[in-house]
């Protein structure tokens, strides 16, 4: 099977705020960048958008070696935290909802498609594709071409 690596990042202006994601898709010698801004979000969100985006973005099945810097993300998938939540409705306890389910959904669905490995990197520490993921993501958060992150309630 096919390997790609994926690398992300996301940023946020505030937190809610403008945000933007950037990512990195490399096969091989190959090379693809992905970014997009966004009105009102949080970092999370965009950190979660980053992988989404990059998943989305392939057309077949791959192998998927996935590189973020976010805890968020990776714990909750290497952990099994965000499928417990889904299977406790978007629950995390009896009385505290899960953030962001919609975009949990969705990486949980796309996760399925393929195998995967995801780990965690030192953000901001001089990991080259990690920089340029942070640069691709701070300028979409101020690019002109923003969409509304119609999953944020806030």
């Amino acid at each position: 099977m096919k390997k790609v690596e994926i690398y992300t990042d996301g940023a946020c202006s505030g937190n809610p705020g403008p945000g933007g994601y950037g990512t990195i898709l490399k096969f091989g010698d190959s090379y693809k960048e992905l970014s997009q801004g966004y009105q009102r979000t949080t970092n999370n969100r965009m950190e979660m958008m980053a992988v989404i985006a990059a998943i989305e973005s392939l057309k077949e099945t791959f192998q998927l070696e996935i590189y973020s810097d976010s805890k968020y993300i990776v714990d909750a998938i290497n952990q099994g935290w965000a499928k417990k939540w889904r299977a406790k409705g978007w629950m995390r306890n009896k009385k505290d909802k899960a953030q962001n389910p919609d975009l949990w959904r969705r990486l949980l669905d796309l996760l399925e498609k393929h195998p995967y490995k995801i780990s965690w990197v030192k953000g901001h520490a001089g990991h080259f594709e990690n920089e340029r993921c942070d640069d691709l993501a701070v300028a979409a958060c101020s690019s002109s071409d923003k969409l509304v992150d119609e999953g944020f309630k806030g």
